[in-house]
């Protein structure tokens, strides 16, 4: 995760199987709103116990130690986002609507500023 920071804020899906539906409609809701994530330098990374994938990827890569690192609870379903600090700004075990990833992104002073600039 550190190629990311302060160049982009990753928010993970972590499921336990690639057939829970949280973890599927979360992805799906997610990158149907490209320019948003575009705008709020998001990228997106879906992970299984054996191999995961990021939103810029439409192919899955082997690895085990995404989920062995962040799945430390060991729920079924839960999302995670990190700012562009590194820091943990959202810990979730259910569905969360795009609306509010993006508002809490955009509660962010980073993104605020951001937003400012532009």
């Amino acid at each position: 995760m550190e190629k990311h920071q302060w160049k982009e804020r990753v928010l993970l899906i972590i499921s336990k199987s690639d057939d829970n539906s949280s973890a599927y409609k979360q992805w799906k809701s997610l990158l149907k709103n490209q320019k948003e994530i575009d705008d709020r330098k998001l990228i997106i990374y879906q992970i299984f116990p054996r191999y995961f994938r990021t939103s810029k990827d439409s192919f899955f890569q082997k690895n085990t130690e995404f989920y062995t690192h962040f799945q430390k609870e060991k729920l079924d379903f839960q999302v995670i986002l990190i700012g562009l600090d590194g820091g943990k700004k959202l810990r979730q075990s259910k569905f969360i609507s795009t609306k509010k990833i993006f508002t809490i992104i955009d509660g962010m002073p980073m993104r605020k500023a951001e937003i400012r600039k532009n």
